[in-house]
C-alpha cells in the first residue's frame, strides 16, 4: 500500500498555512510536504510537525525571483554563489526538520545562455551539493517540469533528467516523478517507473487535465499506485494537487488508503 504524504502548498489551501497542518492530520496523513517552508523560523515548523505528530519529508529549494518569472537558480551561469546560499538554506531547514528529500530547482535556461551551459552549470552545482547532502542524510532530486506551464526549464522530460542524474553521478541525486507533469509531456507512465527505477527517488501526482484530485482527468492514479506496490517502491507519493472546491471534500478518493474520516 502506498504511503501518501498531503502537498500543503496545493492542498488545503483554504485555511492558513499554519493551520494546514492540524487538518492533514486529522483527515489521516502521517506525512506532508511543504515546498517552500522559508517564511516561517525552522522552531516554529518543528513545533507544529511535533503538535501534530507529522513528518514533513520534502523541500523545495527557492526559486530565485518568482516574480519575474525565474524557477530556481540552480542551472543559471553567474548564480552559483546564489545557489549556494539557497541551497545551505534548505539544508539547513531539511536537516533540522527531519525532511529527507530537497527539489532542487534548476530554473528556465534565461537569454543569452544556451541549454548546455546551463545543464554544466547545473551538473557542477549539485556534484558540490551533494556530499554536503548526504553527510546530512539527505536526497537531492530533480524533477522535469513540463513545458505547457513552465516553458523554457531546463528539464522537462524524464530522458533528460535522467541524462543529468547520470552526469553528476552521485547516489543520492535522484528523478522526482510527477505524474502530472510527465503525462503532459511524454505519457506511458507505468513503462516510465519501470524504466526509471534505478534513480526514482520520489513520485508525486495530481490529475490531466486541471491538476486536482485523481479521480478526474486522463491518468489512472490508482493503477499506478498499484504499479508502484507491485514494483516495491517504499518511498512516499506526494498529493500534489489543488482540490476543486475544499480539500476535504475532494477526498473521497483516499477512503482505501484510510484517508479522509476524521481522525481522533
Amino acid at each position: 500500500m502506498p504511503r501518501l504524504a498531503a502537498n500543503l502548498t496545493t492542498m488545503f489551501t483554504e485555511l492558513a498555512p499554519v493551520e494546514r497542518f492540524a487538518a492533514a492530520r486529522q483527515v489521516g496523513f502521517d506525512a506532508v510536504e511543504y515546498l517552500q517552508p522559508y517564511g516561517h523560523a525552522v522552531e516554529e515548523l518543528k513545533s507544529i510537525l511535533t503538535d501534530n505528530e507529522l513528518e514533513l519529508i520534502l523541500v523545495n529549494t527557492r526559486m530565485g525571483n518568482a516574480e519575474a518569472g525565474e524557477r530556481g537558480v540552480a542551472a543559471l551561469p553567474g548564480r552559483e554563489n546564489e545557489f549556494k546560499a539557497i541551497v545551505s538554506e534548505s539544508l539547513e531547514y531539511a536537516s533540522e526538520l527531519g525532511a529527507g528529500l530537497i527539489h532542487v530547482m534548476a530554473g528556465v535556461v534565461p537569454e543569452g545562455s544556451t541549454t548546455r551551459e546551463c545543464e554544466d552549470v547545473f551538473i557542477q552545482n549539485l556534484r558540490v551539493a551533494a556530499p554536503i547532502a548526504a553527510n546530512l542524510g539527505i536526497t537531492l532530486l530533480i524533477e522535469p517540469l513540463n513545458s505547457r506551464d513552465v516553458p523554457g526549464y531546463l528539464h522537462s522530460d524524464s530522458s533528460h533528467a535522467r541524462q543529468i542524474i547520470d552526469a553528476v553521478a552521485m547516489p543520492n541525486v535522484l528523478l522526482q516523478f510527477d505524474f502530472y507533469h510527465l503525462q503532459i509531456m511524454e505519457g506511458d507512465l507505468a513503462a516510465g517507473l519501470a524504466h526509471h527505477w534505478p534513480v526514482l527517488g520520489h513520485v508525486q501526482f495530481s490529475s490531466v487535465p486541471g491538476r486536482n484530485e485523481p479521480q478526474y482527468g486522463e491518468v489512472n492514479i490508482p493503477h499506478l499506485l498499484s504499479v508502484l506496490d507491485d514494483m516495491g517502491y517504499s518511498g512516499w507519493v506526494g498529493c500534489e494537487y489543488r482540490a476543486r472546491t475544499t480539500t476535504i471534500e475532494g477526498l473521497t478518493w483516499a477512503a482505501p488508503w484510510g484517508i479522509g474520516s476524521k481522525q481522533t
